[in-house]
């Protein structure tokens, strides 16, 4: 298997990953009383949040990899 494969897959899987946290997140602040515009930003946060956490595991484990 090629790299561009392992590369795009690990990247769905991140993708999929931010999702069902944004989905969890949502729910628990609907669950919470929040409002449903409320709920979304809660949950758009937490969406970007796995992303930018990735993003920045992305960057350390390349700088120490090469």
């Amino acid at each position: 298997m090629s790299a561009v494969y392992i590369v795009l897959f690990v990247g769905a899987l991140v993708v999929i990953f931010a999702l069902l946290a944004a989905a969890a997140a949502a729910k628990l602040a609907r669950l919470d009383g929040a409002t449903y515009p409320a709920a979304l930003m809660r949950g758009a946060a937490a969406f970007v949040a796995v992303l930018t956490l990735a993003a920045a595991a992305t960057g350390a484990l390349a700088s120490v990899l090469t």
